[in-house]
Protein backbone atom coordinates (compact mmCIF):
# COMPACT_ATOMS: atom_id res chain seq x y z
CA UNK A 1 0.00 0.00 0.00
CA UNK A 2 1.25 3.65 -1.22
CA UNK A 3 0.53 6.31 1.49
CA UNK A 4 0.48 10.16 1.48
CA UNK A 5 0.45 12.08 4.80
CA UNK A 6 -0.19 15.78 4.31
CA UNK A 7 0.73 18.37 6.67
CA UNK A 8 1.26 21.81 6.33
CA UNK A 9 3.07 24.14 8.66
CA UNK A 10 0.72 26.26 10.58
CA UNK A 11 1.99 26.16 14.42
CA UNK A 12 3.48 23.27 15.69
CA UNK A 13 0.16 20.28 15.86
CA UNK A 14 -0.29 19.79 12.73
CA UNK A 15 3.45 19.05 12.07
CA UNK A 16 3.47 16.72 15.36
CA UNK A 17 0.83 14.57 13.89
CA UNK A 18 1.51 14.23 10.70
CA UNK A 19 4.95 12.97 12.25
CA UNK A 20 3.16 10.78 14.65
CA UNK A 21 1.11 9.23 11.85
CA UNK A 22 4.42 8.57 9.46
CA UNK A 23 6.09 6.92 12.93
CA UNK A 24 3.10 4.43 13.55
CA UNK A 25 2.51 3.34 9.85
CA UNK A 26 6.13 2.27 9.62
CA UNK A 27 6.00 0.25 12.75
CA UNK A 28 2.54 -1.14 12.06
CA UNK A 29 2.83 -1.43 8.10
CA UNK A 30 6.60 -1.60 7.38
CA UNK A 31 6.07 -3.10 3.68
CA UNK A 32 3.86 0.13 2.67
CA UNK A 33 5.07 2.67 0.97
CA UNK A 34 4.95 6.28 2.78
CA UNK A 35 5.89 9.78 2.37
CA UNK A 36 5.24 12.78 4.50
CA UNK A 37 4.72 16.31 3.02
CA UNK A 38 4.38 19.62 4.03
CA UNK A 39 2.50 21.52 1.81
CA UNK A 40 3.94 24.73 2.54
CA UNK A 41 6.82 22.93 0.40
CA UNK A 42 5.16 23.86 -3.01
CA UNK A 43 4.38 27.56 -2.02
CA UNK A 44 6.34 30.93 -3.40
CA UNK A 45 8.60 32.12 -1.18
CA UNK A 46 6.19 34.82 -0.46
CA UNK A 47 3.14 32.83 -0.11
CA UNK A 48 5.77 30.66 2.58
CA UNK A 49 6.50 33.24 4.60
CA UNK A 50 2.82 34.44 4.76
CA UNK A 51 1.13 31.47 5.83
CA UNK A 52 4.77 29.92 8.18
CA UNK A 53 4.44 33.25 9.94
CA UNK A 54 1.42 35.05 9.23
CA UNK A 55 -1.14 32.27 12.02
CA UNK A 56 2.10 32.80 14.63
CA UNK A 57 1.90 36.56 14.65
CA UNK A 58 -2.36 37.24 14.30
CA UNK A 59 -2.66 34.61 17.18
CA UNK A 60 0.24 36.14 19.27
CA UNK A 61 -1.02 39.98 18.49
CA UNK A 62 -4.67 39.82 17.13
CA UNK A 63 -6.34 37.10 18.69
CA UNK A 64 -9.45 38.85 18.71
CA UNK A 65 -9.09 39.09 14.87
CA UNK A 66 -8.40 35.15 14.58
CA UNK A 67 -11.11 34.29 16.55
CA UNK A 68 -13.55 36.48 14.42
CA UNK A 69 -12.08 34.83 11.19
CA UNK A 70 -12.52 31.43 12.80
CA UNK A 71 -16.16 31.84 13.37
CA UNK A 72 -17.19 33.77 10.14
CA UNK A 73 -15.91 31.17 8.40
CA UNK A 74 -16.97 28.44 10.29
CA UNK A 75 -19.77 27.26 8.62
CA UNK A 76 -20.37 24.48 5.95
CA UNK A 77 -21.75 26.61 3.31
CA UNK A 78 -19.15 29.77 4.00
CA UNK A 79 -16.56 27.24 4.03
CA UNK A 80 -17.60 25.44 0.25
CA UNK A 81 -18.07 29.27 -1.24
CA UNK A 82 -14.75 29.96 0.33
CA UNK A 83 -13.37 26.66 -1.38
CA UNK A 84 -15.29 27.39 -4.64
CA UNK A 85 -13.88 30.80 -5.11
CA UNK A 86 -10.26 29.61 -4.56
CA UNK A 87 -10.53 27.15 -7.80
CA UNK A 88 -11.92 29.68 -9.42
CA UNK A 89 -8.43 30.70 -9.86
CA UNK A 90 -5.15 29.23 -11.17
CA UNK A 91 -2.57 28.31 -8.13
CA UNK A 92 0.61 27.23 -8.49
CA UNK A 93 0.98 25.60 -5.38
CA UNK A 94 -1.99 23.63 -5.82
CA UNK A 95 -0.83 22.36 -9.13
CA UNK A 96 2.55 21.45 -7.59
CA UNK A 97 1.04 19.06 -5.41
CA UNK A 98 -1.50 17.61 -8.01
CA UNK A 99 1.61 16.71 -9.98
CA UNK A 100 2.98 15.20 -6.52
CA UNK A 101 -0.13 13.23 -6.39
CA UNK A 102 0.01 11.66 -9.52
CA UNK A 103 3.85 10.78 -9.68
CA UNK A 104 3.50 9.47 -6.30
CA UNK A 105 0.23 7.39 -7.14
CA UNK A 106 -1.04 7.10 -3.25
CA UNK A 107 -3.42 4.41 -2.55
CA UNK A 108 -4.18 6.97 0.66
CA UNK A 109 -3.94 10.48 1.52
CA UNK A 110 -4.22 11.22 5.19
CA UNK A 111 -3.87 15.37 5.84
CA UNK A 112 -3.50 16.38 9.13
CA UNK A 113 -4.42 19.93 7.97
CA UNK A 114 -7.20 20.62 5.83
CA UNK A 115 -5.52 22.73 3.12
CA UNK A 116 -4.37 19.68 1.07
CA UNK A 117 -8.45 19.18 0.71
CA UNK A 118 -8.62 21.70 -1.87
CA UNK A 119 -6.39 19.68 -4.13
CA UNK A 120 -7.54 16.40 -3.53
CA UNK A 121 -11.00 17.62 -4.39
CA UNK A 122 -9.85 19.44 -7.70
CA UNK A 123 -8.54 15.93 -8.85
CA UNK A 124 -11.79 13.77 -7.60
CA UNK A 125 -13.32 16.11 -10.37
CA UNK A 126 -10.85 15.72 -13.05
CA UNK A 127 -10.42 12.98 -14.85
CA UNK A 128 -7.30 14.33 -16.76
CA UNK A 129 -4.57 13.54 -13.65
CA UNK A 130 -1.89 10.62 -14.06
CA UNK A 131 -3.24 9.14 -11.44
CA UNK A 132 -6.36 8.61 -13.00
CA UNK A 133 -4.82 6.21 -15.48
CA UNK A 134 -3.26 4.52 -12.19
CA UNK A 135 -4.75 2.03 -10.04
CA UNK A 136 -7.56 3.62 -8.45
CA UNK A 137 -9.22 6.51 -10.26
CA UNK A 138 -8.61 8.81 -7.15
CA UNK A 139 -7.14 7.82 -3.69
CA UNK A 140 -8.95 7.00 -0.68
CA UNK A 141 -9.08 10.41 1.31
CA UNK A 142 -8.87 10.56 5.25
CA UNK A 143 -9.38 13.81 7.52
CA UNK A 144 -7.41 13.99 10.89
CA UNK A 145 -8.91 16.59 12.51
CA UNK A 146 -6.10 17.84 15.41
CA UNK A 147 -9.12 20.21 17.50
CA UNK A 148 -11.73 18.83 19.76
CA UNK A 149 -14.27 20.78 17.90
CA UNK A 150 -14.41 20.68 13.80
CA UNK A 151 -14.31 23.74 11.74
CA UNK A 152 -16.10 23.37 8.99
CA UNK A 153 -12.96 23.57 6.89
CA UNK A 154 -12.22 19.98 7.58
CA UNK A 155 -15.12 19.06 5.75
CA UNK A 156 -14.60 18.67 1.98
CA UNK A 157 -16.71 16.32 -0.20
CA UNK A 158 -13.92 14.42 -1.22
CA UNK A 159 -12.96 12.80 2.13
CA UNK A 160 -13.79 9.18 2.66
CA UNK A 161 -13.08 9.37 6.81
CA UNK A 162 -13.04 11.74 9.38
CA UNK A 163 -10.70 10.49 12.27
CA UNK A 164 -11.87 12.70 15.14
CA UNK A 165 -11.14 13.20 18.82
CA UNK A 166 -14.44 12.62 20.73
CA UNK A 167 -18.04 11.90 20.60
CA UNK A 168 -19.08 15.15 20.58
CA UNK A 169 -16.49 15.74 17.73
CA UNK A 170 -18.19 12.96 15.74
CA UNK A 171 -21.71 14.61 16.70
CA UNK A 172 -21.04 17.99 14.93
CA UNK A 173 -19.33 17.05 12.12
CA UNK A 174 -22.62 14.59 11.80
CA UNK A 175 -25.05 17.25 12.45
CA UNK A 176 -23.48 19.42 9.07
CA UNK A 177 -23.92 16.47 7.18
CA UNK A 178 -21.06 14.13 6.94
CA UNK A 179 -22.78 10.41 7.34
CA UNK A 180 -22.39 9.07 10.44
CA UNK A 181 -20.24 6.06 9.03
CA UNK A 182 -17.53 8.05 7.92
CA UNK A 183 -16.57 9.30 11.05
CA UNK A 184 -14.94 7.60 13.47
CA UNK A 185 -13.58 8.12 16.83
CA UNK A 186 -9.45 7.34 17.28
CA UNK A 187 -8.36 10.46 19.25
CA UNK A 188 -6.18 12.87 17.92
CA UNK A 189 -2.32 11.25 16.46
CA UNK A 190 0.24 11.36 19.28
CA UNK A 191 3.93 10.29 19.61
CA UNK A 192 4.25 6.33 20.82
CA UNK A 193 6.10 7.73 23.57
CA UNK A 194 3.50 8.64 25.49
CA UNK A 195 2.21 5.07 25.54
CA UNK A 196 5.34 4.55 27.80
CA UNK A 197 4.24 3.78 31.25
CA UNK A 198 6.80 5.00 34.04
CA UNK A 199 6.23 5.86 37.86
CA UNK A 200 6.40 9.69 38.27
CA UNK A 201 8.65 9.49 41.38
CA UNK A 202 11.13 7.18 39.20
CA UNK A 203 11.04 9.88 35.91
CA UNK A 204 11.73 12.86 38.12
CA UNK A 205 14.99 11.53 39.12
CA UNK A 206 15.82 10.67 35.66
CA UNK A 207 15.17 14.23 34.48
CA UNK A 208 16.93 15.90 37.57
CA UNK A 209 14.20 16.79 39.18
CA UNK A 210 13.59 16.67 43.11
CA UNK A 211 11.16 13.48 44.54
CA UNK A 212 9.97 15.12 47.14
CA UNK A 213 8.19 18.22 45.86
CA UNK A 214 5.43 18.16 43.48
CA UNK A 215 5.89 19.32 39.81
CA UNK A 216 4.03 22.07 38.05
CA UNK A 217 5.00 22.39 33.76
CA UNK A 218 4.52 25.07 32.53
CA UNK A 219 4.45 25.01 28.47
CA UNK A 220 4.60 27.91 26.00
CA UNK A 221 4.05 26.01 22.99
CA UNK A 222 6.69 24.89 19.87
CA UNK A 223 7.02 28.70 19.75
CA UNK A 224 7.31 29.83 23.04
CA UNK A 225 3.87 32.33 22.98
CA UNK A 226 1.58 33.28 25.81
CA UNK A 227 2.00 34.89 29.09
CA UNK A 228 5.27 32.77 30.20
CA UNK A 229 7.09 34.65 32.14
CA UNK A 230 4.42 36.13 33.60
CA UNK A 231 3.20 33.09 34.89
CA UNK A 232 6.18 32.53 36.95
CA UNK A 233 6.29 35.46 38.38
CA UNK A 234 2.45 34.66 39.77
CA UNK A 235 4.19 31.43 40.70
CA UNK A 236 6.22 33.07 43.06
CA UNK A 237 3.59 34.49 44.73
CA UNK A 238 2.48 30.69 45.86
CA UNK A 239 3.14 29.82 49.47
CA UNK A 240 3.17 26.00 49.04
CA UNK A 241 6.40 24.05 48.18
CA UNK A 242 6.57 23.18 44.82
CA UNK A 243 8.95 22.74 41.82
CA UNK A 244 8.71 24.05 38.10
CA UNK A 245 9.56 22.80 34.59
CA UNK A 246 8.79 25.87 31.98
CA UNK A 247 9.21 24.72 28.20
CA UNK A 248 9.75 27.87 25.71
CA UNK A 249 9.96 25.61 22.53
CA UNK A 250 12.04 27.59 19.94
CA UNK A 251 11.79 30.86 21.68
CA UNK A 252 15.08 30.71 22.42
CA UNK A 253 14.70 34.38 23.62
CA UNK A 254 12.42 33.85 26.18
CA UNK A 255 14.43 30.92 27.50
CA UNK A 256 17.84 32.66 27.67
CA UNK A 257 15.20 35.61 29.36
CA UNK A 258 13.77 33.17 32.27
CA UNK A 259 16.80 31.31 32.82
CA UNK A 260 18.14 34.83 34.11
CA UNK A 261 15.59 35.36 36.45
CA UNK A 262 15.74 33.96 40.19
CA UNK A 263 12.87 32.44 41.19
CA UNK A 264 11.17 31.83 45.02
CA UNK A 265 10.29 27.85 43.87
CA UNK A 266 13.10 25.86 42.03
CA UNK A 267 12.77 26.23 38.57
CA UNK A 268 14.27 24.54 35.45
CA UNK A 269 13.66 26.93 32.20
CA UNK A 270 14.63 24.22 28.73
CA UNK A 271 13.98 25.35 25.56
CA UNK A 272 12.43 22.60 22.81
CA UNK A 273 11.94 19.18 24.67
CA UNK A 274 12.15 15.94 23.01
CA UNK A 275 11.27 14.18 26.68
CA UNK A 276 7.61 16.06 26.21
CA UNK A 277 6.13 12.51 27.26
CA UNK A 278 8.50 12.12 30.66
CA UNK A 279 7.98 15.67 31.51
CA UNK A 280 4.50 15.64 31.29
CA UNK A 281 4.15 12.64 33.33
CA UNK A 282 6.59 13.99 35.77
CA UNK A 283 3.99 16.81 36.79
CA UNK A 284 1.12 17.15 38.74
CA UNK A 285 -0.36 19.79 36.79
CA UNK A 286 0.44 21.21 33.06
CA UNK A 287 -0.56 25.23 32.71
CA UNK A 288 -0.67 25.66 28.75
CA UNK A 289 -2.79 26.82 26.34
CA UNK A 290 -5.43 23.89 25.08
CA UNK A 291 -4.03 23.19 21.55
CA UNK A 292 -4.82 20.29 20.32
CA UNK A 293 -1.71 17.98 20.24
CA UNK A 294 -0.88 19.29 23.61
CA UNK A 295 -4.02 18.56 25.35
CA UNK A 296 -4.10 14.99 23.91
CA UNK A 297 -0.68 14.34 24.76
CA UNK A 298 -1.47 15.84 28.10
CA UNK A 299 -4.40 13.35 28.73
CA UNK A 300 -2.59 10.48 27.45
CA UNK A 301 -0.69 10.64 30.20
CA UNK A 302 -3.57 11.69 32.65
CA UNK A 303 -2.41 14.98 33.74
CA UNK A 304 -5.00 17.40 34.24
CA UNK A 305 -4.75 21.30 32.73
CA UNK A 306 -4.76 24.77 33.98
CA UNK A 307 -5.51 26.72 30.83
CA UNK A 308 -4.46 30.49 30.69
CA UNK A 309 -5.25 32.53 27.92
CA UNK A 310 -6.79 30.17 25.17
CA UNK A 311 -6.73 31.56 21.34
CA UNK A 312 -10.15 32.51 20.71
CA UNK A 313 -11.05 29.63 18.07
CA UNK A 314 -10.07 26.17 18.02
CA UNK A 315 -7.97 26.96 21.33
CA UNK A 316 -11.53 28.02 23.34
CA UNK A 317 -13.49 24.95 22.14
CA UNK A 318 -10.74 22.43 23.35
CA UNK A 319 -10.88 24.71 26.88
CA UNK A 320 -15.16 24.52 26.42
CA UNK A 321 -14.39 20.29 25.82
CA UNK A 322 -12.16 19.86 28.80
CA UNK A 323 -13.39 22.11 31.70
CA UNK A 324 -17.04 20.25 30.75
CA UNK A 325 -15.47 17.05 31.07
CA UNK A 326 -13.67 17.95 34.07
CA UNK A 327 -10.09 17.26 33.39
CA UNK A 328 -8.92 20.94 33.44
CA UNK A 329 -9.63 24.15 35.29
CA UNK A 330 -9.15 27.52 33.74
CA UNK A 331 -7.91 31.14 34.51
CA UNK A 332 -9.00 34.44 32.92
CA UNK A 333 -6.18 36.10 33.94
CA UNK A 334 -2.96 35.57 34.93
CA UNK A 335 -2.86 37.39 37.91
CA UNK A 336 -5.20 34.34 39.31
CA UNK A 337 -2.86 31.93 39.39
CA UNK A 338 -1.81 32.19 42.68
CA UNK A 339 -5.01 31.53 44.24
CA UNK A 340 -6.00 28.74 42.16
CA UNK A 341 -2.83 27.03 42.31
CA UNK A 342 -3.34 27.27 46.29
CA UNK A 343 -6.65 25.39 45.54
CA UNK A 344 -5.74 22.90 44.02
CA UNK A 345 -2.12 20.94 44.81
CA UNK A 346 -2.89 18.38 46.77
CA UNK A 347 -6.44 18.29 46.69
CA UNK A 348 -9.52 16.08 46.02
CA UNK A 349 -10.39 18.64 43.25
CA UNK A 350 -7.15 17.81 41.62
CA UNK A 351 -7.50 14.10 41.52
CA UNK A 352 -10.67 14.23 40.19
CA UNK A 353 -9.37 15.62 37.53
CA UNK A 354 -6.24 13.13 37.16
CA UNK A 355 -9.33 10.53 36.76
CA UNK A 356 -11.12 12.69 34.34
CA UNK A 357 -7.75 12.92 32.32
CA UNK A 358 -7.21 9.35 32.26
CA UNK A 359 -10.42 8.38 30.68
CA UNK A 360 -10.36 10.83 28.12
CA UNK A 361 -6.65 9.72 26.94
CA UNK A 362 -6.22 7.83 23.83
CA UNK A 363 -2.59 6.90 23.96
CA UNK A 364 -2.95 4.73 20.32
CA UNK A 365 -5.16 7.19 18.53
CA UNK A 366 -1.86 7.40 15.84
CA UNK A 367 -2.20 3.41 15.44
CA UNK A 368 -5.81 3.43 15.19
CA UNK A 369 -6.12 5.64 12.66
CA UNK A 370 -3.53 3.94 10.32
CA UNK A 371 -5.50 0.35 11.10
CA UNK A 372 -8.58 2.10 10.35
CA UNK A 373 -7.49 4.35 7.12
CA UNK A 374 -5.78 0.43 5.55
CA UNK A 375 -9.72 -1.15 6.22
CA UNK A 376 -11.32 1.08 4.66
CA UNK A 377 -8.80 1.70 1.51
CA UNK A 378 -9.43 -1.92 1.29
CA UNK A 379 -12.95 -1.90 1.36
CA UNK A 380 -13.33 0.73 -0.78
CA UNK A 381 -10.31 -0.75 -3.75
CA UNK A 382 -12.87 -3.79 -3.20
CA UNK A 383 -16.10 -2.65 -4.53
CA UNK A 384 -16.73 -2.44 -7.87
CA UNK A 385 -16.11 0.50 -9.93
CA UNK A 386 -19.35 2.32 -11.20
CA UNK A 387 -19.31 3.03 -15.08
CA UNK A 388 -19.33 6.53 -15.59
Amino acid sequence: MRVLIATATAGAGHLAAASALEEAWRVCRPDDVVKKVDLVEFFSSIHRKIHADGYVKLVEHAPELWGMLFGKTDSPQVARRLNELKRLFPSKSRSRFANYISDFVPDAVVCTHYVALDTLVELRSTKSSRAAKNRRSHPFVASIVTDFEAHALWMAQCVDLYCVAAEETKARLVARGAQPDTVVVTGIPIGAKFLNKAAPRELRKVIGLRDDQPVILVLGGGFGMGPVAQILSELDKVAGAFQTVVVTGRNEELRRALAACDRKHPTHVLGFASNMNELMAAAELIITKPGGLTTSEALAVGKPLLIVNPIPGQEAANSDFLLERGAAAKVNRVEDLPFRIGQLLGSTKLAQMVRAAKALGKPRAAQDICEMVVRRTELASAKPTSPA
